[in-house]
């Protein structure tokens, strides 16, 4: 039972002959009219009692074939796509039932294949590299100053108007037309002057208000907003209960001294800059593996099957929409707001999910050519990371990313740094062009003296 032939009949597709004899297809037949019989009204009959014989002869004797072979493909399937060493990277598809009776089943179906590439030489791929830009001391000012924000204080301010900055304490009470509307009061609510929390000439009314007085804020809701009040006229009555002033911290050895390791000022300074540094560098690496294995991925001479490529968009998609969700937004959202359907946003991603399985497929030729292997410590090196990252059981680790999908992962990471470490990195040709500028400029001002 299962494989009779497999041929190849297309480019990177197959056709797959399966069988099942009489005595199995016989008892799948026998399962589906003992599930179907309930169902069927025969005169004479109470419902369900109806032998199968005589609703045969009513329906055919095919009546049940289709509820059989839908039992039994799966198993089949599995076993024959096993037998013929197909690595499928498609559902079956184009179904052909050649026969089918007492004497069993016989059908085809056919299935997209794992492409076999050529690969140019993926040692000493030259890919461009940026050289990190330097670290400004206004950078590390910038730096410094959100630690300030995160350490300052909020003071009483009782001798002056509202101003920008100024954290005001309010109650309010929106109406529209004369009528309050539901989610427009709010009592002690602090509100930063100047932050753009609230409606657009909200805030500015309140600057140059003092403590204790109540004034009426008019303001226009955005057409942007809630149906019910887009692009409506409204007032806001409103009274000032306190001001607060948001007082930072003198940036001094002291200051070092309670937001860090340092003893001085000085010493933060060059930690911060340090950390500027490195996460530059890191940033670089990375875009650097990037522009590595894209240039790997051209090397890649094949002709890639649509699926494999549907399968990629369907994955970039769904991390596309996880990322959105994380943000609060769903996708059917999204594609009303951007004015697109999800089969123009598809044709968005082809061209890049293209590139990643030329990419996938160029690692796992290096992992094979370079006899690449991942040992049993790799793996629970590996499930035992992920365990402690996600704060999960090691068992639950395993059940979620099965080994397969694990080794896969480790082998194509393992090429990757084989292929990177190989690589030249080479500069931009922004700065090569800079650089050739900046040396003619130079040459010129010594011909001029």
């Amino acid at each position: 039972m299962a494989l009779k032939s497999c041929e190849n009949t297309g480019v990177n597709e197959y056709t797959l002959t399966l069988t099942v004899d009489g005595d199995a297809f016989e008892a799948a037949v026998t399962k589906a009219y003992n599930k179907q019989k309930s169902k069927i009204n025969i005169p004479g009959f109470r419902k369900g009692k109806a032998p199968r014989s005589i609703i045969e002869r009513m329906y055919g004797k095919e009546v049940f074939y289709e509820d059989a072979l839908d039992d039994l493909f799966p198993a089949v399937y599995e076993e024959a796509l096993k037998e013929s060493g197909v690595d499928a990277v498609s559902a079956p598809f184009d179904f052909d039932l050649a026969s089918a009776g007492k004497d069993g089943v016989e059908f085809t179906v056919k299935v997209a294949s794992k492409p076999e590439i050529t690969l140019g030489e993926y040692k000493g791929i030259e890919a461009e590299k940026a050289e990190p830009a330097a670290v400004t001391e206004e950078e590390i000012d910038h730096e410094l100053g959100h630690m300030q924000d995160e350490n300052s204080r909020l003071v009483d301010v009782d001798d002056r108007a509202a101003q920008n900055g100024d954290t005001a304490n309010i109650d309010f009470e929106g109406f529209v037309d004369g009528v309050a509307f539901a989610g427009g009061k709010g009592e002690d609510y602090d509100l930063v002057l100047g932050s753009g929390s609230f409606i657009p000439g909200f805030e500015d009314q309140i600057v140059g208000k003092n403590i204790g007085e109540s004034f009426d804020v008019n303001v226009t809701f955005p057409e942007q907003y809630a149906e019910e009040l887009a692009g409506k006229d409204a007032t806001f009555k409103v009274k000032l209960n306190a001001l607060k002033l948001k007082e930072l911290p003198a940036l001094d050895d002291e200051f070092a001294k309670d937001v860090s390791e340092f003893d001085t000022l000085a010493a933060l300074r060059d930690d911060i800059k340090a950390g500027i540094e490195k996460r530059r560098a890191e940033a670089a690496d990375r875009q650097f593996e990037n522009n590595v294995l894209s240039a790997l991925g051209d090397l890649v001479d094949a002709e890639i099957p649509d699926a494999m490529i549907q399968t990629a968009i369907d994955r970039n998609l769904r991390d596309f929409e996880y990322n959105l969700n994380m943000q609060g937004i769903d996708m059917k959202t999204y594609l009303q707001y951007i004015g697109m359907d999800e089969a123009k946003l598809r044709e968005q991603y082809a061209d890049k999910a293209e590139k990643d399985v030329r990419v996938d497929l160029a690692l796992e030729k290096v992992a094979k050519d370079e006899a690449i292997e991942v040992t049993a410590e790799d793996l629970d090196a590996e499930y035992n990371k992920l365990a402690t990252a996600y704060n999960m059981e090691l068992d639950d680790v395993k059940k979620a990313v099965s080994e397969d999908a694990m080794k896969e992962e480790l082998l194509a990471r393992k090429a990757s740094e084989l292929v990177v470490k190989a690589a030249v990195p080479v500069a931009p040709k922004q700065e090569t062009e800079e650089a050739a500028d900046a040396a003619e400029d130079a040459n010129g001002a010594e011909d001029a003296e």
